[in-house]
């Protein structure tokens, strides 16, 4: 049995103001990558200041999720994900185990992406994850809002992207063939207050590591997201209003050779109130291949095998859910002028 290891106070996450990254001189976007850089190699997680996003869209999301799961158990069931074949809609209590061998994590979810419709290639094939979300119909306005808040990520995503290229010293467009059809997954969570009873290994979420290239995350006022620094040590990631706290997926390991970190995380809410978050997982489309960056080279040959960003994200989701792997052909290039 694993034993629950209380966070230290100090050392902080880093703090990296982004404006200049938004800047037409390539010195200030550089200096801003550098940044990157360090909290990459260090720990993997910093927290985003000056990202661009209004605050009053950040605020009227936390607003509409606490809407969201303060909905009746029937209203949220309705949009089960069991319903949906491409993993959308509400999770709830226990049905995900992110440390395995752990009981199952102490929250609920929900889960949106993309919302494409029957005829988009994507669904006429058959890519797996890709397709319509699930709407409550008792809570109008929630979809505009998230649709708004969707759209802002998104943008952020493909920005960040651009910033970790230039902190690897690749040109700012490396990943943007990889922006027509991005992977954008917005999953909106509720952590009820850690229950006295709970296993001494039961958390909100168990300690894992995300799986793909970045995750932006926004979080209430309550805390309870620990990270685990270079030292091993469990700390506070507290919440800093305005900010989101970033951090590297297990992809961005495979892009770097193992020189930027995916690190260890957990959730153990003890603020004693409901906490919510909204966790946006940004990567490149499906078919968009994951090998060894030209810089990250060096003396030391690739040490993951090629892999497409799809097939990456199909096996974790059948290792924490335990569905059956998926696959899907490459579309064909379009002959549309």
């Amino acid at each position: 049995m694993i034993i629950y290891t209380p966070p230290a106070d100090a050392p902080v996450l880093p703090i990296i103001d982004f404006s200049g990254s938004f800047s037409p001189d390539v010195v200030d976007r550089r200096a801003v990558a550098r940044e990157v850089h360090k909290a990459a190699r260090h720990t993997g997680f910093f927290y985003a200041a000056g990202h661009g996003i209004p605050q009053a869209v950040l605020d009227a999301q936390l607003e509409w999720t606490r809407r969201l799961f303060a909905m009746p158990d029937s209203a949220k069931q309705a949009v089960a994900i069991s319903k949906s074949k491409c993993m959308r809609g509400y999770e709830q209590m226990g049905l995900q185990t992110l440390d395995q061998g752990s009981p199952p994590d102490l929250k609920e979810s929900f889960m949106l992406a993309r919302d494409l419709a029957p005829e988009h290639e994507y669904v006429r094939r058959g890519v797996p994850n890709h397709g319509p979300n699930q709407w409550p119909d008792s809570l109008p306005g929630f979809r505009e809002q998230i649709e708004t808040y969707q759209k802002h990520v998104e943008a952020l995503g493909q920005h960040l992207m651009r910033c970790l290229a230039l902190s690897l010293d690749l040109p700012e467009s490396q990943f943007d063939d990889g922006f027509d059809e991005p992977m954008c997954t917005v999953r909106l969570l509720h952590y009820p207050p850690h229950p006295v009873t709970a296993a001494d290994n039961q958390l909100g979420a168990g300690a894992h590591t995300d799986w793909g290239s970045i995750t932006m995350l926004l979080q209430d006022e309550n805390g309870g997201l620990e990270v685990r620094n270079a030292a091993g040590e469990w700390i506070r990631a507290t919440p800093m209003r305005g900010t989101f706290v970033v951090n590297l997926g297990d992809m961005v390991r495979r892009w770097t050779n193992n020189l930027y970190h995916s690190t260890l995380h957990r959730v153990r809410n003890e603020s004693g109130r409901e906490r919510y978050s909204i966790a946006a997982f940004f990567n490149p489309n499906f078919f968009y291949q994951v090998e060894c960056l030209p810089t990250c080279r060096s003396d030391q040959p690739p040490v993951y095998p090629v892999c497409t960003v799809g097939e990456h994200i199909a096996e974790m989701f059948r290792l924490t859910y335990g569905a059956k792997p998926q696959r899907a052909e490459a579309p064909q290039a379009s002959t549309a002028a």
